[in-house]
This record gives C-alpha cells, structure tokens and sequence, in this order.
C-alpha cells in the first residue's frame, strides 16, 4: 500500500536490532507497539499511527482510506490500537513466531 506520504521508510524491527535496542533504551518498546521517528521527535504506539494517519491525504487503497479514517481520531485511536497489539501478539504465537523482537 501506498500512501503518497513523503520520506517515509518501513523498517522490519527483526531486521533492525541495533535501532530496535537503542529505542528500546530510551524507553520505545516495539513489542507495544509502532514507532514513528519523525527529524528529532519519536512517537510511539498510538501516537505513531494517529500521526501517520494524519499525513494520509490520498490513500491509494480503500483498506488505506478506511485506516486512515479511523486512526485520524486521537480517541479512536487509543481505543482500537491496545486491542491490535493483542491481536498481533496472538498472531504470532499462533504461527509460533517470538513476540519479543531482543
């Protein structure tokens, strides 16, 4: 998906473990969720993907348009986002994959 957001990379956390344990140091758990690092701010869990979200002028997907949506609302947000972590955790036993990235 796409979403016309600039300068923006994804980065696979398992791939990553030297900046995963520096965020990790400074307090940013990735097991709880996103994070964003955005110049110097760092924003983390539902905050990362409210402000993704956000930035989301023209989605290039209707599951995109739809996710942006949702996650535009700072309440909806911090709301949903505690139950996507739950649910991405379950996933991931049940594929018997680690849910602690170190």
């Amino acid at each position: 998906m796409k979403s016309k957001i600039n300068n923006i990379k994804i980065l696979d956390g398992r791939k990553n473990l030297t900046l995963i344990k520096s965020l990790l140091e400074k307090g940013y758990d990735l097991d709880k969720g996103a994070v964003l690092l955005k110049d110097e701010d760092i924003f983390h869990g539902a905050d990362a993907i409210n402000t993704i979200c956000k930035q989301i002028n023209t989605p290039s997907s209707g599951l995109l348009l739809l996710l942006s949506r949702v996650f535009k609302s700072n309440k909806r947000t911090n709301l949903i986002f505690p139950l996507l972590v739950r649910a991405r955790r379950f996933a991931l036993i049940s594929k018997g994959i680690s849910i602690s990235l170190v």
